[in-house]
């Protein structure tokens, strides 16, 4: 027999009502598919949702080394549903979230929208967001690997904007349970571009994706990926989790592979999809603000304020777009870009150490 309250029931009737409304609002927003998705995927019970984050919360108390600068529910629940809500397992992941930023100050500093780095990445396309998401709710990521202009856009830079991305989209609960999709495209991505992805860096993305970010990803697909990322792929693969070794899809151009598993009607022509073909501005615009474009100053200032205007017309120069190369997919499906000659003289080799 459980303990028995004595407080009169009308007491009690108040404390469960109060309770309610607290889960009811960590609920908020979510279409009833969705929370029931949450229940039969991830294990959510609404019932109990106050003490599964008390429980990660109480953990704290056993990473004293580590600064955790945010610990409210909201914030707990993201984690709790990014590990089916195992709560050691959240905790861990959470730890992680906050160690992986103490050890990667400089990644951190001003990391924001109008940074003149990662303001430069989301101009050039890194990521790519597609404003509808799939059948089964999750939002889709795009990389168009050839874009990556080195001498413009540091790697880590591009990590940063995506990470960066990654923070304001998974403010969306409804993705904190459905997750995301990346589709990488690797058309035109040359020999000496995939030399500069040294296995330091590599690790650095993995950490910060895999084992340090509360998102679910369903898949990363590749598309039209030369013989050297199957190389790189190779290297990397002892880093990775067996769940996440398993949700990686190598499609080269078969997009007829890609269509079975990410409908055509939500994917842009670049991949055999019926949409139009991505606009590079379209997610930077989004952070950036409406009034944003090539030529002119952005001024949005929604996103707690993260995005500051600048006037340096030095820094719009810096950050003006360059012409975009564009995946081949649609219109030379068989064709692969392989090593051109003379290409990685004088480069690194590509699987050498830093």
């Amino acid at each position: 027999m459980g303990p028995v309250s004595l407080l009169p029931k009308y007491q009690q009737l108040s404390i469960w009502k109060g309770d309610l409304a607290e889960m009811t609002h960590l609920q908020a927003g979510l279409s009833p598919e969705t929370i029931e998705k949450a229940r039969l995927e991830l294990n959510e019970n609404p019932d109990v949702l106050h003490q599964d984050i008390q429980q990660v919360r109480d953990m704290i108390i056993t990473r004293p080394d580590i600064g955790f600068l945010r610990t409210d529910d909201a914030f707990i629940l993201r984690f709790l549903r990014a590990r089916k809500f195992h709560q050691a397992d959240a905790f861990r992941l959470l730890a992680q979230y906050f160690q992986y930023r103490q050890l990667n100050l400089d990644m951190f500093k001003n990391f924001k929208a109008d940074d003149p780095g990662i303001k430069r990445a989301l101009i050039d396309g890194f990521p790519g967001v597609l404003e509808n998401r799939d059948h089964y709710g999750r939002k889709i990521l795009l990389l168009f690997a050839a874009n990556w202009d080195q001498s413009r856009n540091s790697f880590t830079d591009i990590l940063r904007a995506i990470l960066l991305s990654l923070e304001v989209l998974i403010e969306d609960p409804e993705l904190q349970i459905n997750g995301f999709i990346l589709i990488i495209d690797w058309s035109n991505f040359s020999f000496k571009q995939a030399s500069k992805l040294t296995p330091s860096i590599l690790k650095l993305a993995i950490e910060g994706l895999q084992d340090s970010f509360p998102a679910r990803f369903g898949g990363v697909h590749f598309v039209n990926q030369p013989w050297y990322i199957h190389a790189l792929y190779t290297l990397i693969k002892p880093f990775l989790k067996d769940k996440t070794r398993k949700r990686i899809f190598l499609h080269g151009n078969n997009l007829n592979s890609l269509h079975q598993l990410i409908h055509p009607e939500f994917l842009p022509s670049e991949f055999g999809g019926t949409l139009p073909p991505y606009d590079m501005g379209t997610w930077a615009r989004t952070l950036l603000g409406p009034d944003y474009s090539d030529e002119n100053d952005y001024t949005h200032t929604s996103y707690n304020a993260m995005h500051v205007k600048h006037t340096s017309s030095n820094l719009e120069r810096e950050c003006s777009p360059k012409p975009m190369k564009r995946s081949q997919s649609v219109v030379e499906a068989g064709t692969l870009k392989h090593e051109e000659k003379g290409e990685n003289e004088n480069t690194q080799p590509l699987l050498a150490l830093d």
